[in-house]
């Protein structure tokens, strides 16, 4: 099946970063602070920013803290929303608070450095956060950004990006456009460092599964 009968199919595009705004809000999370131009951009330019807990200290022009509280600053206790509850990260709760003011189409940030459990726990987050709460994802890091998708899909691209797929719970699973080609992966690390070779790249498959795209050719 062709690129663009994928989309025509299925209707599920993903464009490439830059020209990337059809976001709801962002949640910045308590990892390393951004610093490349993307990710910035799309800070800067969020209609709607919640902060994890103690991210607030480096962002404190965030709309909302949301958290146990215990790391944000007095002056910025009024903008806390407290949920004390263990059983789910910050990440989490400040996806809840964003679902429960409608939402849905949400940018992580900060979600990775610092320690590796951490950020390797928050980037699988993404696929539940798709899978079972409706949430349409994308972190971006200093690097590149993830998105999760499901089925057959299209994605922008440019010849020389580095690409890396994460099979989440498919049995299936074949692409167009990348140097070698994909197949149902049973490990991580399976599906990293691949190479787009043009403009765009189909994948399809019959579950969901995470898709890291660079910024620069390689």
């Amino acid at each position: 099946m062709k690129n663009e009968e994928f989309a025509a199919a299925v209707g599920q595009a993903f464009p490439l970063i830059e020209s990337f705004r059809a976001y709801d809000a962002v949640i910045l999370a308590n990892g390393d602070f951004p610093r490349s131009a993307e990710p910035l951009r799309l800070l800067r330019e969020a209609p709607f920013v919640v902060a994890c807990d103690g991210a607030v200290r480096r962002y404190p022009e965030a709309d909302v803290v949301v958290g146990d509280g215990d790391s944000v600053p007095d002056a910025l206790r009024c903008r806390l929303t407290l949920v004390n509850e263990q059983d789910d990260n910050d990440l989490t709760k400040a996806t809840r608070y964003c679902l429960s003011h409608g939402r849905r189409r949400i940018v992580y940030l900060g979600a990775t450095g610092r320690r590796e459990d951490h950020a390797l726990g928050n980037i699988s987050l993404m696929a539940r956060y798709a899978a079972e709460m409706g949430v349409e994802p994308l972190m971006a890091t200093d690097y590149g950004w993830f998105v999760v998708a499901k089925g057959d899909a299209v994605f922008e691209s440019f010849a020389g990006q580095q690409v890396s797929i994460f099979n989440i719970c498919c049995t299936a699973l074949r692409s167009e456009g990348l140097k070698w080609e994909a197949y149902p992966y049973r490990q991580l690390w399976q599906g990293t460092l691949n190479e787009a070779t043009s403009e765009t790249f189909a994948l399809g498959s019959d579950g969901f599964y995470l898709v890291f795209r660079t910024y620069v050719a390689k």
